[in-house]
């Protein structure tokens, strides 16, 4: 269906920015009488490209004969950040959930089908470096698991760059390094991909999705488990239950995280112009007080003295 006279330029606008920035990709509006939203960014840091979309169009995808001549140089890694899309490739379904990573291979056809408003970074990676490191020299389609050291490290990197947490100018060969990591950590992830996952992989699969959109919003003081729940689109009770089955909560994983990315500045030389006070507000702290009290009883020492004792200036 054709949106609203008022919702056609502003679809055709983002739509011509998708293609630019992405490649030939066809589109759909939303239903009739929903308004049309979407943005297209591209980001470029590291070294590296990444389209920053948002939309609530029903359909998105590209076609054989777009494949056929549109430059393949690329595959996506796509981070969903917000919202639930359905994504379609080699015959294969899979629901993408907010946190969680997906390989797509931009050399075939695929269909994206956002549920609503949805918002994803899509990390345009070097698709003939990939291949060539996997045994069959193929990019296969799948969701990513982080459940092992290198998916944390993969997942470490992305949030930084998504959530623009990397400071300072990266020089050439800075940025070939980074990009070159990223590929060292996808090669052993894509093992298993396109295959059927039992119910307990699925939810452990949903379990770092949402222990990846934590880290993603750290920093945001208003991050709750109820705040959570609803971007991943699943109840509240099932939220704890997710984190219960890791004898876990969700407030304290979210408060360990804080703390450990609080701990990681303030052992870095190169943040020891940043009063605590501030360090604390940067990681979703509100009140410096309480997050003294925490920091030392997670660390057994205040935040000043694991400062000096671990800051080496």
């Amino acid at each position: 269906m054709l949106p609203s006279h008022a919702s056609q330029p502003a679809f055709d606008s983002w739509l011509s920015s998708l293609r630019r920035v992405c490649g030939s990709f066809d589109s759909q509006p939303p239903e009739r009488n929903v308004p049309f939203h979407g943005e297209v960014g591209s980001l470029t840091t590291c070294g590296l490209e990444v389209a920053e979309i948002r939309t609530n169009a029903s359909w998105i995808a590209r076609r054989r004969r777009d494949v056929e001549h549109d430059d393949d140089r690329y595959c996506f890694l796509i981070v969903q950040r917000r919202g639930r899309a359905g994504i379609r490739q080699q015959g294969l379904d899979l629901e993408l959930h907010p946190g969680e990573m997906a390989l797509v291979d931009s050399a075939r056809a695929c269909e994206i089908l956002p549920r609503g408003l949805i918002e994803h970074a899509s990390f345009h990676m070097p698709r003939a470096e990939l291949a060539a490191r996997l045994p069959r020299r193929e990019v296969p389609f799948g969701k990513l698991s982080t459940a092992g050291p290198g998916g944390q490290l993969l997942q470490l990197m992305v949030n930084r760059i998504v959530s623009r947490q990397l400071v300072g100018d990266t020089a050439h060969t800075e940025g070939e390094g980074i990009s070159e990591a990223l590929i060292a950590l996808l090669v052993p992830l894509t093992q298993g991909l396109g295959q059927e996952r039992s119910p307990e992989a699925a939810l452990d699969l949903l379990y770092q999705g949402a222990c990846q959109l934590i880290d993603q919003q750290l920093q945001d003081p208003d991050l709750t488990p109820a705040s959570l729940a609803e971007r991943l689109n699943v109840s509240l009770r099932q939220l704890y239950r997710l984190f219960e089955a890791h004898d876990d909560t969700v407030c304290r994983h979210i408060q360990r995280r804080r703390l450990q990315s609080c701990a990681e500045i303030l052992a870095s030389p190169g943040q020891a112009h940043c009063s605590i006070t501030e360090i604390a507000y940067r990681w979703g702290f509100t009140d410096s007080a309480h997050f003294s009290r925490v920091f030392k009883k997670a660390y057994g020492e205040a935040p000043r003295d694991y400062r000096r004792r671990h800051c080496l200036h």
